[in-house]
């Protein structure tokens, strides 16, 4: 989810797939996304391919992430980590929604534009306190629940040792032997391949691996 950091605070117009131009620095390279986001090139393949067959500029590049996201969490999906009974997981029951029958409405226009400085001052850093998140998400509509569920995203991914290095210890040694800012580490340590609710039992355990993460179970102390 990370790749939709900013489509959370800035709407839903893939302005994070934008290169830098002549007019202004677009947010591949912002603090929260540089060397952990990636991807770029699998959306350029879908978006070429389809405009092979259909005319140009017909299926937007929001659509395409959104769709992406949708089939990506159905093909990892696994239930039988959710608590039981699953029926109460609204997570669970996405879960074993098809992906067609999860449908993902569509006519999201792309943006023209991008902004590493919009991307650096929007999107919650690794280390931020619970109050600074809790207004973030508040400052576009988002309630307390909406930033605990999507916060839920960081079930898969990966992020850069540099920020969060001083948190972990099993971690220490892989951080210490290489460059902090291009290696990196799964969000979750347990399944980091499978779309589950495992990142919340790491963060009972203590095992959030941003501090930002793990601040959902200790607040502010």
């Amino acid at each position: 989810m990370n790749k939709g950091g900013l489509q959370v605070f800035q709407g839903c117009g893939a302005s994070v797939l934008l290169d830098d131009t002549p007019s202004f620095v677009g947010e591949k390279t912002a603090s929260p996304n540089l060397n952990s986001l990636r991807g770029f090139e699998v959306i350029d393949g879908i978006k070429s391919d389809l405009e092979s067959i259909c005319p140009p500029k017909t299926v937007s590049c929001a659509d395409i992430l959104a769709t992406v996201a949708r089939d990506s969490v159905t093909l990892v999906c696994d239930v039988s980590n959710f608590h039981s009974p699953p029926e109460e997981c609204e997570l669970a029951v996405w879960c074993n929604v098809d992906q067609v029958g999860q449908v993902v409405q569509m006519g999201r226009r792309d943006s023209l534009t991008a902004s590493i400085t919009a991307a650096n001052k929007d999107i919650p850093e690794p280390n931020s306190s619970m109050a600074t998140l809790v207004t973030k998400f508040q400052n576009v509509d988002l309630t307390l629940n909406d930033m605990v569920t999507l916060s839920g995203a960081h079930t898969m991914g990966k992020a850069r040792c540099s920020t969060f290095s001083s948190r972990l210890n099993s971690l220490q040694q892989l951080c210490s032997e290489s460059n902090s800012d291009t290696t990196l580490a799964h969000l979750d340590l347990v399944t980091p391949s499978t779309f589950d609710n495992q990142y919340y039992v790491n963060l009972i355990s203590g095992e959030g691996l941003f501090s930002s993460d793990q601040i959902l179970v200790t607040g502010d102390d």
